[in-house]
């Protein structure tokens, strides 16, 4: 389903792509300065190590992460935020079961 330049997304409507063991995604919406997409976690599941020029910031809508930014891991839970400048390197581990929604401007042509 395409979801570029639509004004309303429903969930239900977007099906979800596996990205890696115990790790999937919805690529909510999009167009070429901004991108929100969902990723859910089973728990254990890891968001390797990666950078990429996109500023990103992330939402933990629920579970718990160990979230690394650097050389620094934080845990964080429902309702935190963590916030990516351009090209630092950065990774999730899912301490338990959960989702992300992560932002990025520019678009992540990557993702498409």
């Amino acid at each position: 389903m395409q979801t570029q330049n639509r004004l309303f997304i429903h969930d239900q409507e977007i099906a979800w792509q596996d990205v890696g063991p115990g790790v999937r995604r919805k690529i909510m919406a999009y167009d070429a300065n901004l991108m929100l997409v969902k990723v859910a976690f089973e728990t254990g599941g890891i968001g390797a190590i990666h950078h990429h020029y996109h500023t990103q910031m992330s939402y933990v809508e629920s579970g718990r992460f160990a979230i690394t930014i650097g050389e620094e891991t934080q845990e964080l839970k429902a309702g935190d935020v963590y916030h990516l400048p351009p090209n630092v390197p950065h990774g999730a581990v899912a301490l338990e079961a959960g989702v992300l929604v992560d932002v990025f401007t520019p678009v992540r042509e990557d993702f498409l």
